[in-house]
């Protein structure tokens, strides 16, 4: 049913309700955003990305590849390169590694007891949530026992996917490809990624489900938002970027597990870093370094400044 399983939450979380459509018009892209926090022996890049990306996007600015170029280290949210991806339909078993992450995937996901998701919903939401599923192909009553994290990520996947679109199109991606010989680390595990969600209220996991069918009942709008956010991103508007996930990301809750509170632990991590000598480049949303309560605004509290490195 699924080409691809969920490799990163906060990708899922970054575009929201937002899908990518199959064009994209670009004018004179400045770059996206890449900031910059130094003392005497250290440097730390931090650059904002965007997960998945129409095909064909030119976005990579000279300055960024020099950065990374330079960089002794790649840091990003998880280790993309440990995450085994299986494909039902090349008609192969998962290999352990994935048998393992779907495992993970599914004891995080399920609902406890005998609880069922529609069972959860008020009659208004469970009609548009049902008529959003058959829409979308997708067996409502498979996913019953699943929490609505887990199937709001099903649901954006399917749409993505629908559209023509996989996280291998994404920013890390890229990235990947470039930093052969450099020391790898991840800000978090796929586990803690997950659990992020998984902890979530059940209340703020079922407006975040609805806020996604909402927006599945307006396709057009979707194409719309989505190339609003890859526009600012790419023109480098971190205000403009951080408009359009606020307006996306409403619930106060879901906003402080998703964003502000990994943004402090981040912080945290690259403090301790810039007692290390060395460059580091730092890939992560971009969604954590615009709006309120970003990395750069925890990093301030702390002490340390960062600047906007002009293209």
């Amino acid at each position: 049913m699924l080409k691809k399983l969920i490799i990163s939450a906060s990708a899922l979380a970054l575009s929201a309700c937002a899908f990518p459509t199959t064009t994209l018009a670009q004018e004179a892209p400045s770059g996206p955003a890449l900031w910059v926090a130094q003392d005497e022996d250290t440097t730390i890049y931090l650059f904002g990305t965007v997960h998945v990306l129409p095909e064909g996007l030119d976005w990579l600015q000279p300055t960024v590849a020099e950065a990374l170029a330079s960089s002794d280290q790649f840091v990003s949210e998880i280790d993309t390169s440990q995450i085994a991806q299986f494909d039902p339909a090349s008609g192969e078993a998962p290999s352990p590694e994935a048998m393992e992450f779907i495992q993970l995937q599914m004891s995080l996901a399920t609902l406890q007891g005998e609880q069922s998701l529609r069972e959860l919903m008020t009659d208004e939401n469970r009609a548009e949530y049902e008529a959003a599923m058959a829409d979308l192909e997708l067996p409502v009553a498979a996913f019953d026992r699943f929490e609505p994290w887990f199937v709001s990520f099903v649901m954006m996947q399917q749409s993505m996917m629908r559209a023509g679109y996989d996280p291998n199109d994404g920013v890390e991606m890229v990235l990947d490809t470039m930093i052969d010989g450099k020391e790898r680390a991840a800000l978090e595990t796929v586990e803690q990624q997950l659990g992020f969600f998984d902890t979530m209220p059940i209340e703020s996991q079922l407006d975040f489900l609805d806020a996604g069918i909402e927006g599945w009942n307006d396709f057009e709008n979707i194409d719309g938002v989505f190339q609003q956010m890859v526009t600012e991103w790419i023109s480098g508007d971190a205000e403009g970027l951080a408009a359009i996930l606020n307006e996306q990301m409403d619930d106060p809750i879901v906003y402080d597990i998703i964003l502000s509170r990994r943004n402090e632990a981040w912080a945290g991590w690259i403090d301790d870093r810039m007692d290390q000598p060395g460059t580091v480049f730092i890939a992560v949303g971009a969604g954590h370094l615009a709006g309120e309560y970003t990395v750069q605004d925890f990093l301030a509290e702390r002490g340390i400044m960062t600047e906007r490195v002009e293209y």
